[in-house]
């Protein structure tokens, strides 16, 4: 039975909670419930009272803010705003993410600024618990003013629109509220836009990245130190006083984690007949820890934006103000986002020169890792398709976020285009695990040639565990399958007892 965590507005959503609240069924704390209701009622209170123009509430939307919309069109507007903003192309948003978004915008309602009925989060919920998770689109979002596209897909069901994915399968959402005899929701004045109004797209695909790339980080420096011991390389790089001296923690830590791994490898403490290694050994900490302290600033930003109201306007109960502003804009999450595929092109590109490195047919090393090279080809086109990724993510890293369009006839005239970032980072992951997958094939086969010489105990149990997934080639074989293998041993082996 999965554990019930409780929605509450002083809990916030961290990438270490995400894991165990992802397997949980949501409910709303007593606490949240109270928020919602009482900037619902105040909002309620204004628009009964006070005469004025309320961005979005009562007027248009954009350059469209100075048309009054009348008393009984409120809930049209709402309605019309979903349909209108649902406007998304391109490849569906990978549904872990898309359940990633969801709660994300289940939070961000239930501090209480938005204005929405307990009834809407409810829905979501409802949607949530079910695992039913409508198809949203990757391209649509300007981030500014919001992920307004992907957010209205993502809403889409509370008014009976869109199509959703039920265990494997897709339907619309008509036929899933006939099997669970649910009715479509008639939004309220504000409603419609506090869902809209939001970076939980860009937020969504940041925490997902993040998440896995807290284990592949550490995977990276594993397989740093398998190519170390497999090419030979030097201890001294890796001193605790050398890094004494340049203290970034980053590359602090990376310096230890080899220093630890190679500890007891006979390999690295045998005497070094080199003098020095190529950079893309001999600077594994610099680069790697580099990388390290961007994911620790990426995770400060994001655990931030996971603790704040992107909604506007927002609605201020306790000091009885309805304020519009610019909270909606992502441009703190689209230079991170931007950051991120950069630091994770740094980790790739290093990794496929040690590749290339391995396959040079030096240091006693056969060439292309081959027993018969020559006859065979061994792992030379692998080196290609690691290149072929990097240069792929080279490209994808230029930042997204430089690059403004403006859009709603000049009103939003400047916004983030964090949305592409997230989209490019994804990508950018994926070539990454990719490339190590790689480099941890040719580490291993590497090895294999310095037998009876071994690296630690430690990193042999791990080449020991891979190797009888992804064998020893001895002769040429089709390798594609053993790079689907190794990504998902990467995927799925435990290594959080090693660091």
């Amino acid at each position: 039975m999965p554990a019930l965590y409780y929605l509450h507005p002083a809990n916030h959503l961290t990438i270490d909670k995400l894991t165990d609240i992802l397997n949980a069924q949501l409910a709303l704390s007593t606490e949240a419930v109270q928020a919602l209701e009482k900037s619902y009622l105040f909002l309620k209170e204004c628009l009964e009272k006070n005469p004025n123009a309320l961005y979005g509430i009562n007027t248009g939307f954009g350059s469209l803010c100075n048309t009054i919309i009348s008393d009984t069109e409120l809930s049209t507007l709402q309605h019309n705003l979903l349909l209108s903003h649902a406007c998304g192309t391109g490849e569906w948003v990978p549904l872990p993410i898309v359940k990633i978004m969801l709660l994300l915008k289940i939070q961000a309602l239930i501090y209480g600024y938005s204005a929405v009925r307990k009834e809407v989060v409810e829905r979501l919920i409802t949607l949530y618990n079910a695992n039913l998770l409508p198809v949203v689109y990757t391209q649509g979002s300007l981030g500014a003013s919001g992920d307004l596209a992907p957010l209205a897909h993502l809403c889409l069901p509370l008014i009976g629109e869109g199509k959703i994915w039920s265990n494997g399968n897709l339907y619309s959402t008509a036929e899933i509220y006939a099997q669970m005899n649910l009715e479509p929701l008639q939004l309220e004045p504000k409603e419609g836009l506090a869902l809209l109004n939001g970076t939980q797209f860009m937020l969504a695909y940041g925490y997902y990245i993040l998440l896995h790339l807290n284990k592949l980080e550490k995977w990276a420096d594993i397989i740093a130190t398998l190519s170390l011991d497999a090419f030979a390389c030097c201890q001294e790089p890796f001193a605790e006083a050398l890094h004494r001296i340049r203290p970034h923690k980053g590359q602090q830590i990376t310096a230890h984690r080899i220093r630890i791994l190679r500890a007891a490898s006979s390999i690295a403490n045998a005497p070094s007949v080199h003098v020095q290694d190529p950079y893309s050994f001999r600077c594994i900490p610099q680069v790697h820890g580099a990388v390290k302290d961007a994911l620790e600033w990426v995770s400060t930003i994001m655990q931030t934006e996971a603790a704040s109201v992107s909604d506007n306007p927002s609605i201020f109960p306790e000091e009885r103000q309805v304020l519009a502003g610019g909270n909606f804009h992502g441009q703190q999450l689209a230079l991170a986002l931007d950051t991120l595929a950069i630091a994770m092109t740094y980790l790739g590109s290093i990794a496929e020169r040690r590749i290339y490195q391995l396959l040079s047919g030096t240091r006693n090393l056969p060439p292309f890792l081959s027993p018969k090279p020559g006859l065979n080809s061994g792992f030379m086109i692998l080196q290609y398709t690691a290149a072929a990724l990097v240069n792929q993510n080279q490209h994808l890293c230029y930042p997204s976020s430089v690059a403004s369009i403006p859009s709603s006839n000049g009103q939003e005239d400047y916004v983030s285009m964090g949305a592409n970032s997230a989209t490019k980072a994804y990508t950018i992951l994926e070539n990454l695990k990719t490339i190590l997958a790689i480099e941890l094939m040719h580490a291993s086969q590497a090895l294999y040639f310095r037998l009876p010489q071994k690296t630690s105990p430690l990193l042999e149990a791990i080449l020991d565990d891979f190797r009888q997934q992804v064998p020893i080639a001895s002769t040429d074989r089709i390798f594609s399958h053993d790079i689907t293998v190794a990504k998902k041993f990467l995927d799925t082996y435990e290594i959080n007892h090693i660091f």
